[in-house]
C-alpha cells in the first residue's frame, strides 16, 4: 500500500499508510446512508411544520433546492471537527484526516473539505473524487490539495494473532515477567502489537523513535525501577504476559 512521511511538530517523521479508494468509498458510503437518514427526518419534521402554511409549496422548493447541499457540507465539516478527523463513516472505515505539515487540521481546513466535497462527491456523483483518488500520488481529492491534507489508516488488526497465543503452551510452563502489565487495557497491547509490525515492515529512524517513546511511556505508566534496554524483546515480553495474565 502507499505510504507517506510526515514531521509532525515535535520533528519526528512517520510513516503512515494512505486509505485506498475502497476504504474511502465504504467510508462515504456509511456517511450518505446516515445524512440521508437525517436528512428524512429533519423533511418530516418540517413537513409537518409547513402543512396548514399556505407558502409551503414555495418553502419546499427552498428545501430541495439549498438545503441538500447545505446539508451534506455541514454534516462533514461538524462530523470531521468534532470526532478529530474522523466522521462516523471514517471511524467504521479505520482511516482519519490529517494535514501533510503534521499541524493538527482546524476548521478552516475542515470547512475546505467539506465545500470541496460539492464538487468532488455532490455534483459529480462522486467520479471526480475516485479518480483523484486513484490517479494522484497521495491519494487526494480536491478537498485534500486545497486544505493541504491526506486521509491515512489508523486501524490495525484487533485480534491477537493465532500463533501469539500457541507460542504459550500454558500458565504453567510460562512464568509471566511482568506482573504490573494487568494495569494496561487490551487496546494498549494492541497497540504496542500494531507499533511492533510497523517497526519490522518499515526500518526507518522515524519508527526507532516511537518504539523509543512508547517504552518510555510504559516504563512509567507501570512503575518499573529501569528502562530495559532490549526494548523490543521487552514489549513482546509485555504481550506474552498480558496473554497469560488476562486469558
Amino acid at each position: 500500500m502507499p505510504t507517506i512521511d510526515i514531521t509532525t511538530t515535535q520533528n519526528v517523521t512517520i510513516e503512515y499508510e494512505l486509505a485506498g479508494p475502497q476504504d474511502r468509498f465504504l467510508a462515504f458510503f456509511i456517511d450518505s446512508i446516515i445524512i440521508i437518514a437525517l436528512f428524512i427526518l429533519i423533511f418530516l419534521v418540517l413537513l409537518e411544520v409547513w402543512v396548514n402554511n399556505l407558502e409551503a409549496d414555495g418553502m419546499m422548493g427552498h428545501f430541495f433546492t439549498f438545503l441538500p447541499m447545505t446539508f451534506f457540507v455541514g454534516y462533514h465539516l461538524l462530523s470531521e471537527v468534532i470526532a478529530n478527523g474522523q466522521s462516523w463513516g471514517k471511524k467504521v472505515a479505520g482511516i482519519k484526516v490529517v494535514r501533510l505539515d503534521g499541524e493538527e487540521p482546524g476548521w478552516s481546513d475542515y470547512l475546505l473539505r467539506g465545500v470541496f466535497h460539492v464538487v468532488d462527491t455532490f455534483l459529480s456523483f462522486g467520479i471526480l473524487a475516485g479518480l483523484l483518488i486513484n490517479s494522484s500520488a497521495k491519494k487526494q481529492r480536491l478537498g485534500d490539495m486545497t486544505a493541504n491534507t491526506v486521509v491515512i489508516k489508523i486501524k490495525f488488526n484487533k485480534r491477537f494473532q493465532l500463533a501469539d497465543i500457541l507460542k504459550i503452551n500454558s500458565i504453567e510452563e510460562y512464568e509471566p515477567t511482568y506482573l504490573e502489565v494487568r494495569k494496561l487495557r487490551e487496546k494498549d497491547l494492541l497497540l504496542i502489537k500494531s507499533t511492533i509490525h510497523r517497526y519490522h515492515t518499515y526500518k526507518n529512524q522515524a519508527h526507532t523513535e516511537v518504539i523509543d517513546k512508547l517504552v518510555d511511556r510504559i516504563v512509567k505508566e507501570l512503575d518499573l525501577d529501569e528502562k530495559p534496554t532490549k526494548k523490543i524483546e521487552f514489549l513482546q515480553t509485555l504481550i506474552r504476559d498480558y496473554i497469560v495474565l488476562t486469558r
